[in-house]
């Protein structure tokens, strides 16, 4: 980031705070959205429960994946915060399309309508999802001791923020899609993106920017490309010449100015070989940057490669949480919902237990945990973030083993009064029940989200951390699909009998054990994963105070 444009800014939370309106409505957009999408597919366009689900998540996958372009044009093209603009004015027009798609569109078009208007969602999601936190994180200036503390507890109140967003669209938007109508609910959506967005315009001479940083695609082909070239090079680094980059003459020019780099490290040693100076470099006038990369170059490259294998050990993580707004809605919806006389809970909103939980227990993870752990460990954030991971990824199995069990007694129960055989009968079974594994859920989303988000932004590249945060979110995308590949597999070997339409007497219990076993199989591989990974080493030069070296490590 530019040191003029960050001297001329406020930076810090004064900043961040109009981001997190924009992103805090966007959530409440979603959710308002996907959080009772099954229940429009099924009651509005009489979809099969388990085609429900499999739009649902094809839906809330392809929305997850279009960040991955969105990242590499922001980070490319134009910024983090012109990406922003646009892509918010994109995610109005969906809306807007969507609501006239359940109020004025004749219903022979109206289901066409209602998928365009949610894929054009998912275009906007694609330019918002990478760049809306990372933008915020940018506000803090590790340089300045106070925003560099501040920054410490951004990501766990930012997650709490986007939570509040969420929960808010579960309880009121659900209500009233279910109540009043889905136009009201969709409208209502439609004036909370104006709103934040007009939030984010007063702000907008408050930030720091950052501008486009040239393709990451082409510097992480550079140094593969210049790698191979030299694969013949025998001699090792340590006996050749290497080429530290123009980073290193910008220290002997500044004097009072530290810089940093990262360290050299042994990982991918192969790719080494692209920052030694062969016959061929000494002998040109000018670097050819397919034949000689720096070494913070090629170091950015194995920081991306080896977030590989954490991102592939995390893909389930998204296959269990899918269950909230698919499943779980449809147990809801066959068991009591009564409050009182005259209000009917919506099964939907049930999924405002996993925000509520994760509003609970942010603080006091953050405020009491975090200080008990760090007295032990000696780490400032008491555990390490793939920790923290490894914890998320725990309890997603222990909320399939509590949603099987569950499930198991909601089916005994209506097999003892008969209602196996009434698919719209209500099983005399309070939903209440249902608590637990949707406050397991939120709990894991606590640990494992937020670390993951942490780990994406501070160990990617900085030119490259719209692409980490878009890498952290198409972990949902691909998760959504991994989840439309069991729930159709499940349906092939059971011929339909485990997800069948009539829950009463299906095999709901049997998936998610089965959902229970692949989870359990899953953190084993993370664990073993997460055990070889090295966390990034920064090095900090500066004449006048020395050289100093220190592990990025979240710890």
């Amino acid at each position: 980031m530019d040191s003029v444009n960050k001297s001329n800014k406020v930076g810090g939370w004064n900043a961040a705070i109009f981001i997190i309106f924009v992103e805090m409505a966007e959530r409440f957009a979603f959710y308002g959205v996907a959080g009772n999408l099954v229940t429009y597919f099924t009651n509005v366009f009489h979809e099969p429960i388990a085609t429900a689900a499999k739009n649902v998540n094809t839906w809330v996958g392809v929305s997850y994946l279009f960040p991955l372009l969105g990242a590499f044009i922001a980070d490319s093209y134009l910024g983090r915060c012109k990406t922003i603009l646009f892509s918010s004015i994109i995610y109005f027009t969906g809306m807007v399309l969507l609501t006239l798609s359940a109020s004025v569109i004749p219903l022979e078009r109206r289901k066409l309508v209602f998928f365009i208007a949610l894929y054009i969602l998912s275009v906007g999601e694609g330019g918002h999802k990478p760049c809306v936190q990372t933008f915020a994180a940018d506000q803090f200036d590790d340089d300045l001791p106070e925003e560099k503390k501040a920054k410490s507890s951004f990501f766990n109140w930012w997650f709490l923020g986007i939570v509040t967003g969420a929960s808010a669209a579960i309880l009121a938007v659900i209500y009233i899609q279910d109540n009043v109508g889905w136009a009201a609910g969709f409208g209502l959506l439609s004036v909370a993106l104006v709103v934040a967005f007009g939030l984010f315009l007063l702000g907008i001479k408050k930030y720091r920017k950052q501008g486009p940083l040239g393709s990451t695609l082409t510097m992480v082909a550079q140094v593969f490309v210049a790698a191979a070239k030299k694969r013949r090079v025998n001699e090792t680094h340590d006996g050749r010449v290497i080429y530290y980059g123009d980073e290193m003459g910008g220290v002997a020019m500044a004097g009072q100015t530290k810089v940093r780099t990262l360290a050299p490290t042994n990982q991918f040693s192969f790719l080494n070989k692209a920052m030694i100076i062969d016959t061929i470099d000494a002998s040109s006038n000018m670097r050819n940057p397919w034949r000689l990369c720096s070494v913070n170059q090629v170091e950015e490259v194995k920081l991306v490669l080896r977030l590989i294998p954490i991102w592939f050990s995390c893909l389930f993580f998204n296959v269990i949480q899918s269950q909230t707004n698919t499943f779980f809605v449809k147990q809801g919806s066959t068991m009591i919902r009564s409050v009182g006389s005259n209000f009917q809970l919506p099964p939907a909103s049930l999924q405002s237990l996993v925000g509520l939980t994760v509003l609970i227990f942010i603080p006091i993870y953050d405020q009491i945990l975090v200080p008990i752990a760090r007295r032990y460990t000696g780490k400032p954030s008491g555990i390490t973030i793939l920790q923290r991971i490894g914890i998320g990824l725990f309890l997603t199995i222990l909320s399939m083993v509590v949603s099987a069990l569950v499930e198991g007694k909601r089916v005994e129960i209506a097999r003892y009064h008969n209602l196996l055989d009434n698919p719209k009968g209500i099983v005399p079974m309070r939903v209440w029940w249902l608590f637990p594994q949707y406050m397991i859920c939120g709990l894991s989303d606590t640990f494992t989200l937020v670390g993951l988000q942490e780990l994406f932004y501070d160990q990617m590249p900085e030119s490259m951390r719209s692409l980490g945060a878009a890498a952290y979110v198409s972990l949902i995308g691909v998760g959504g699909f991994i989840c439309n590949a069991t729930i159709s597999i499940v349906e092939a070997i059971s011929r339909g009998k485990w997800l069948g339409d009539n829950l009463n007497c299906a095999h709901l219990n049997y998936f998610y054990w089965l959902l229970a076993g692949l989870a359990t199989l899953n953190l084993c591989i993370y664990v073993l994963i997460a055990n070889q990974y090295a966390y990034k080493k920064i090095k900090i030069e500066g004449d006048h105070e020395g050289d100093e070296m220190k592990e990025m490590s979240l710890s």
